[in-house]
């Protein structure tokens, strides 16, 4: 069986970011950027009188950029998988290129939605079988992505692989939410190192893992 470690994760997430900060932090960027433009073409919620949120009306332009927003959260999505895995295996040969792989979007789309389905279904059972379905699902959009598994291939084959390391997944889980959160209390900014950092961790678990 592989051996996983929190330690070696983020480690491995570390060194990497250091060796070509610009190429990570230009692509967390650029995706978010991209996540963004549907949004800028949508109705706009309005602030009321007493300074609450209220919500654009259901107009078909709201609509249209609710679901252009779905669509190119997925391409984003697939996208940074497909560049971390890269920047994981060779950070000196990764491009902002490799952000592009629309190849399995259908395919994502769907195991998205299982997994989402699957998780949400477990916490509402109970917190516990939640947190054990949300890592031993992990790994399923990396199946999907790297390996053009279908939906329930990548779901059977995301849990096999972490058969034995689900604890050790939910540490990680923890260690990496704490190093987020460290990132927003550094005036946002932080998250610039480390959700880049996170990337690379999470895909240094998979490549352990999926052997």
């Amino acid at each position: 069986m592989s051996t996983l470690s929190v330690g070696d994760c983020i480690s491995y997430g570390w060194e990497t970011f250091k060796k070509r900060p610009w190429i990570l932090i230009g692509a967390l960027v650029l995706a978010l950027i991209i996540s963004a433009i549907p949004g800028m073409f949508g109705p706009q919620p309005d602030i009321g009188p007493d300074g609450e949120l209220i919500p654009p009306p259901m107009t078909t332009m709201y609509l249209v950029s609710t679901l252009a927003s779905v669509v190119v959260s997925i391409f984003v999505g697939m996208g940074l998988i497909t560049f971390s895995l890269r920047a994981h295996d060779n950070i000196e040969t990764v491009q902002l290129g490799d952000l592009w792989n629309p190849g399995p979007f259908w395919r994502f789309l769907v195991a998205h939605i299982l997994t989402g389905i699957i998780v949400a279904l477990g916490f509402v059972a109970f917190i516990i079988p939640g947190f054990i379905l949300l890592v031993a699902l992990l790994f399923v959009p990396y199946l999907v992505v790297e390996r053009g598994l279908g939906p329930i291939e990548a779901i059977k084959e995301s849990w096999r692989i972490t058969k034995g390391h689900k604890w050790t997944l939910f540490l990680l889980f923890l260690a990496l939410m704490g190093i987020n959160f460290l990132g927003i209390l550094a005036l946002i900014v932080g998250t610039l190192v480390s959700v880049p950092v996170t990337m690379i961790a999470v895909a240094h678990a998979y490549r352990k893992l999926a052997i």
